[in-house]
């Protein structure tokens, strides 16, 4: 009796060494995919802050073009006002200065707003990308 009792408890475990392998080495295995997918993450994060950097520059720069574009253009109809010979020439003068300047404040905001939409685009694409991809890495395990 005492040889089928050993037996048993023999297989017993060797069945529990192996759902303990088993579940060991499936740790190990998520925890790899782990690692993998903090690399990826820090990584992304590092692209998208070096993607904000060279877009707020970009912005900046293009602020600066917009303020100096601004301000030659109120120096320009400031000598055009000062050159004026009539009142009806500065009301006309006036009345095309700011036309002119509507429509390039207008032109500014559509290019402030596009310059913006494709920062915003190219600073979350490689969050997305790291997210994307751990979600597909999930599905897979």
């Amino acid at each position: 009796m005492s040889k089928t009792t050993d037996k048993s408890s023999t297989t017993e475990t060797s069945e529990f060494s192996a759902v303990a392998e088993k579940g060991f080495e499936q740790s190990k295995e998520a925890l790899a995919k782990l690692e993998s997918g903090a690399e990826d993450a820090q990584k992304a994060l590092r692209s998208a802050t070096e993607t904000a950097k060279s877009a707020g520059n970009e912005l900046s720069m293009k602020f600066v073009a917009a303020l100096r574009a601004n301000a030659e253009a109120d120096f320009s109809h400031l000598e055009a006002l000062v050159r004026a010979k009539s009142p009806s020439e500065v009301f006309e003068l006036q009345t095309t200065f700011l036309r002119k300047r509507v429509e390039m404040g207008i032109e500014q905001a559509n290019d402030f707003q596009a310059l913006a939409a494709k920062a915003v685009t190219e600073v979350s694409k490689p969050v997305k990308d790291a997210f994307e991809k751990a979600q597909k890495d999930l599905k897979a395990a």
